[in-house]
């Protein structure tokens, strides 16, 4: 994706998550709604530990449409559970910022 492409992608995501929650949420918060969404849970508050999970949810869920990560099913309180297939590549923090932003337009713009 060349970079005009995916700034104007990311813009759109940032525009649509604006709109819908009032402010522009930062790559952590993303995370946390990716993750919220993924594991299909009404319920209002999360402690700091499920917070984490929620974001190794997403991260997972993301990654997982490149074929690093599937799927493996539900806990018994229906928490997603992955394995990794392929290691994710080394990358410096701005291509790993970059890296993760590509995937979360990808989702949203599956959603």
């Amino acid at each position: 994706m060349n970079n005009d492409d995916f700034d104007i992608r990311w813009k759109k995501v940032e525009d649509m998550l604006t709109e819908r929650f009032g402010k522009t949420p930062n790559m952590e918060a993303i995370l946390m709604l990716i993750g919220i969404q993924e594991l299909n849970s009404v319920k209002k508050k999360f402690t700091k530990e499920q917070k984490q999970d929620l974001m190794h949810i997403a991260v997972c869920s993301l990654l997982s449409q490149s074929g690093y990560y599937e799927a493996e099913g539900r806990d018994k309180d229906g928490w997603p559970h992955f394995r990794e297939l392929t290691p994710v590549p080394k990358m410096g923090l701005e291509e790993q910022e970059r890296f993760l932003k590509e995937h979360v337009i990808a989702y949203f713009e599956e959603e």
